[in-house]
Order: C-alpha cells, then sequence, then structure tokens
C-alpha cells in the first residue's frame, strides 16, 4: 500500500502541473489500496494567499479527487519542527552558524571570482581539534545541518533510475532560519516522514531537494521514502509552459467550459501513456496507472488535443449532467419540454460548455441580429417570395407537423417543385431561426421550434429584411 501525498504551497492558485501531480499520487494510492494525503505548505506566512488556498480544496472538489484524513496545515505544526531541530543539535548533527549575512555575501562573491560553486565554507561547523570563533555579539544564528564531507548521495528514482549525488556538491545547508523558521526542505522531510509518506511524486524541478532530504532522513533516522520526479509539461515550442500556454489556474479551466473528466484525461496523458489509448476514464486510470512508466522526458501542452477531448465527453455524459453543467454558465435549460432533442442537436458540435450554451441559445432564444455575411451571401431578389410560399405550405399541413422527418417530408417536394439548391432555402430559413449560419439541421431545429414559433421567427426576419440596410 503506498501513502501518497501532494503538497503545494498557497501562495499562488493551483496550475495544471499541480494538479497533475496530484493526480499521479492520487492514483497511485488509490490503486493500491493506500493513502492519499492533503499538506498545504503554509509556512511562508508573507507570501501565502487565503484565496488561493480555498481555490486548492476547490479545484479537488471540482475534479472529484478525495484525500484521506484531515487537511495538514504546515503553520500549525511549528512546534514539532522545532523539536527535531532541537534533537539534530542535541545529537551533534546540527550547529547554530553565525555567519553574518555580509559575511556570507562576501564568501559568496569571492569563490565566483574563482569560478569555484558558492557554498558555504563550515566556519562554524563543530569538529574535533577545531577552535571556532568567538560569538559575535547582535548576530542570531541561523542553524546548519552537517553533511558529509565525502562519498555519494545515491537513490533510485522511479522515473529516472539511479541518481547519484557527491557530497562535495551539498553544503552544511540551513534547516532554520535566525528567526527560527525551519526551511523548506526540512519541513517537507519531517512532514513526510511523520505522515508515513512512501511514495513521493513531485515535479524534477525538486530533484536536486531530494539529496538535501535524504542527509536529514538520515540524520534523524527516519525510512527513506521512493522518490518519482515528473519532468515538465512545456509549450509546444519546448519551453516552460506560461499562461498563455495553457499553465492556467484549475478553476479558469472550469470557466472555459471544459469538463473534469477533460482535464484529468488530459492530465494523465501528459507523461504518462498505455500503448496508443487516448481515452481513459478514471477506472481505467486508477486500473492502468503505474509511475514506473511515466515518461523520461517533458511533455508538451496541445490545446487542441484538449478541446478534443471535451468534445468527446461533452458527446459522452448523460444530457442531465450537460444540464447541470450549464446551470453554471446560466444556460437554464433543465426544464425544458424538449431538453433531451435540443441538446442532442447541440452537442454534436461543441467543443466546451460555452459554445454548448452558444448553440443552445440560438436555438431557444429568438434571434436580435443576423449575420452580415450570411444575409449577403443568401438573401437573394426572390428568397422573400419562396419563404412566403414555404410558410404557406407549412401551415397547411401544420396539424402533421411534430418530428423533424415531418418537416422534411413537406420540404423536399417544395425543392423539387421551384427547382431550389437547398441552400437557397435551408440558410435564410437557418438565418431566420437562429440569425446565422451555423447550426444544427434545420429540420430539427423547426422540430424543437414547432411551426407557430417557426412561422413568427421567419415573419420576423422579413420584416425586418434580415437586418439589411434600407
Amino acid at each position: 500500500m503506498a501513502v501518497t501525498r501532494f503538497a503545494p504551497s498557497p501562495t499562488g492558485y493551483l496550475h495544471i502541473g499541480g494538479l497533475r501531480t496530484a493526480l499521479y499520487s492520487y492514483l497511485w494510492a488509490r490503486k493500491t489500496k493506500g493513502q492519499f494525503r492533503l499538506r498545504i505548505e503554509d509556512t511562508d506566512t508573507q507570501r501565502n494567499n487565503e484565496d488561493a488556498m480555498k481555490a486548492i480544496l476547490e479545484a479537488f472538489e471540482w475534479v472529484g479527487m478525495d484525500f484521506d484524513g484531515e487537511v495538514e496545515y504546515q503553520s500549525k505544526r511549528l512546534d514539532i519542527y522545532k523539536e527535531y531541530i532541537q534533537k539534530l543539535l542535541d545529537e551533534g548533527n546540527a550547529y547554530y552558524c553565525y555567519m553574518a549575512k555580509e559575511e556570507l555575501d562576501a564568501l559568496r562573491e569571492k569563490q565566483m571570482a574563482n569560478k569555484q560553486t558558492p557554498r558555504y565554507d563550515g566556519t562554524w561547523r563543530p569538529e574535533e581539534g577545531k577552535t571556532l570563533p568567538l560569538i559575535p555579539e547582535g548576530v542570531e544564528p541561523v542553524v546548519r545541518i552537517k553533511a558529509p564531507k565525502e562519498g555519494m548521495i545515491t537513490f533510485i528514482d522511479g522515473v529516472k533510475s539511479i541518481m547519484n549525488f557527491n557530497c562535495s556538491e551539498v553544503d552544511d545547508f540551513v534547516i532554520a532560519r535566525s528567526n527560527g523558521m525551519p526551511t523548506y526542505n526540512f519541513v517537507v522531510t519531517i512532514d513526510d516522514a511523520l505522515m508515513g509518506i512512501t511514495d513521493v511524486i513531485r515535479g524534477d524541478d525538486h530533484l536536486t531537494n531530494t539529496a538535501k532530504q535524504i542527509i536529514i532522513y538520515e540524520a534523524l533516522g527516519f525510512n527513506i521514502p521512493k522518490f518519482y520526479h515528473v519532468p515538465m509539461i512545456n509549450n509546444p515550442q519546448g519551453k516552460k509552459l506560461s499562461k498563455r500556454d495553457g499553465a492556467l489556474d484549475v478553476m479558469e479551466y472550469k470557466r472555459q467550459g471544459f469538463l473534469p473528466e477533460t482535464l484529468l484525461n488530459f492530465l494523465v496523458r501528459l507523461g504518462w501513456s498505455h500503448g496508443d489509448q487516448e481515452i481513459f476514464s478514471m477506472e481505467e486510470m486508477l486500473e492502468l496507472f503505474d509511475p514506473s512508466n511515466i515518461n523520461k522526458s517533458a511533455s508538451s501542452y496541445n490545446e487542441e488535443k484538449l478541446l478534443w477531448l471535451n468534445s468527446h465527453y461533452i458527446k459522452n455524459v448523460s444530457n442531465e449532467r450537460l444540464a447541470n453543467e450549464l446551470e453554471y454558465f446560466d444556460c437554464h435549460i433543465k426544464g425544458h419540454d424538449k431538453k433531451e432533442i435540443i441538446l442532442d442537436l447541440c452537442k454534436e458540435r461543441a467543443q466546451t460548455l460555452i459554445e454548448l450554451k452558444e448553440a443552445i441559445n440560438k436555438i431557444i432564444l429568438r434571434p436580435t441580429s443576423y449575420e452580415a455575411k450570411g444575409t449577403k451571401k443568401f438573401i437573394k431578389e426572390d428568397t422573400i417570395k419562396f419563404l412566403e410560399i414555404y410558410l404557406q405550405t407549412l401551415e397547411e399541413n401544420k396539424e402533421s407537423l411534430h418530428l423533424a422527418c415531418d418537416y422534411e417530408v413537406i420540404t423536399k417536394p417544395f425543392i423539387e417543385k421551384f427547382e431550389l439548391k437547398f441552400p437557397q432555402l435551408f440558410q435564410p430559413i437557418r438565418i431566420s431561426l437562429t440569425g446565422g449560419t451555423q447550426a444544427p439541421s434545420v429540420y430539427d431545429i423547426m422540430a424543437v421550434l414547432g411551426f407557430d414559433e417557426v412561422k413568427s421567427r421567419i415573419l420576423t426576419a422579413i420584416e425586418r429584411n434580415f437586418g439589411k440596410e434600407a
């Protein structure tokens, strides 16, 4: 059983890269009948954002990813961190460092001038036979861990295989600042250990942190979890994903009309695959996902695929579900007596719920204007004459007009009788009924509206001369 976690910092809204990490962690925990925990890393009190914190929980609820236990907040665990810092100090695995910031800056400048990697030089590191400097007045010390000076830090990464870090590359890094606040690498290690995390799945921008965290694990005698470092999501040009490319707040995808199934399906494939399969239900993800099969190379964000997936899910979820989702966009069709027909018509072309709403509104709302380009192309001198005769034909048969096929039975002979081409009649009708030339089948629209509404809309369009200037 795997115990995984997702640990965002509430300094900004949850973006899709974070949600993908959470999804991978969630799937692995659920597949192994383990636990998926949520921890909010909110020790940076100056940068924390209360709205961002709420948005993280809102995003989890929207995509339907539940977590085990209560949300853990690092800000409520400070006493625990101080206890373990003191433990390291007491056991000689950490020490106070009184090097002032100015001294540290000067040291780094000197090292860089000598083309050396900037690192702490161990001035305050207690060692046998070494005399430490006198403690300066007015300097609040930081706490540094005693990192090993020789050898290798080695671990097997579930994505990248064997990783080796030379101990000479890791200095005695700070685990508590001069104000007593513990640092990121320290609190992450303590939390993961005490929460019993067995598998850490995170972005590979954390790879260098892992070596430092392993030093802390070993110094405190904690079990070291299995690490999986997931490559980043790039834009189509292979560069870091930006807001322009799709690195949006997760809830912005909801506002843009995407279904949560779409986003999860899209994200699971951004870095993981199962043959050539593109469509994955949550059940299939849970059955097939294994973090060991995460791709070693970065993935590319593809908006066309995202829209294609959303179109697929819009077509395949129930109409009842679509009607509920459309409420969010102020499209209230749940009580419409022809809800099923309207949704079946409109969802075939819709790539987002917003497009679906717009298609529905074209049918159920009377047009307030008429597409200029379509009007210029399809409304000719004899168009109004044919429409008036067509309306008269429908009126003569209105008692039998109920289904789309009923309108078709009347319309086809009419077209043949007057030797019209289909667009000569259908596009003027479509413009009359919806205001534009892009809409579902005219027969279907007329069946939904009913004869009286069809007649009224066509007569209104004729009266307004289809919006043409006089």
